[in-house]
């Protein structure tokens, strides 16, 4: 596994070297950089920039705030389309690490093409859903959850 990390970091690297340059940038407002062994990424905190939250750009992630252990809302719950629990940040930003780790310098515009940061982007509908459950952090594979019933199910008789 480690090995698959190391190839991964590497892959992904054009990406976090972006990082590392927004996080310097934000070094002479009052950033300040830790590294997160769980996330496996360098957190650049209090990031003076952007509407609030994280961005990951490789194997960095760029914080607003001073904590990744805060809880917020799944992009479907804030676009009104489910409801669920608040997840934690760190959760959400780690699989988008993991997702960077497998597309390296094609996640950006995979990214960019599915929809950017929104509830239609099911590389965040992804994170979200790795976010609640700890699993299905790539968009692949998975089919898409949904709270209706299905036509045929016991819950409409």
């Amino acid at each position: 596994m480690r090995l698959a990390q190391v190839l991964g970091a590497a892959w992904t690297l054009p990406n976090t070297l972006i990082g590392l340059s927004a996080g310097l940038a934000g070094m002479a407002a009052g950033a300040r950089w830790r590294w997160r062994a769980r996330e496996l990424a360098l957190v650049v905190e209090r990031w003076p920039w952007g509407p609030g939250g994280a961005m990951t750009l490789g194997n960095v992630i760029l914080l607003k705030g001073t904590s990744l252990d805060v809880a917020c809302f799944t992009y479907e719950h804030q676009a009104g389309r489910a409801h669920h629990p608040p997840v934690r940040l760190a959760d959400h930003e780690r699989a988008h690490v993991y997702q960077y780790l497998l597309l390296g310098p094609l996640f950006l515009p995979v990214y960019l093409l599915c929809g950017g940061i929104s509830v239609r982007n099911p590389f965040e509908r992804a994170a979200d859903h790795y976010a609640m459950h700890g699993h299905g952090w790539f968009p692949l594979g998975r089919r898409a959850q949904s709270s209706r019933p299905k036509p045929n199910s016991a819950a409409n008789r």
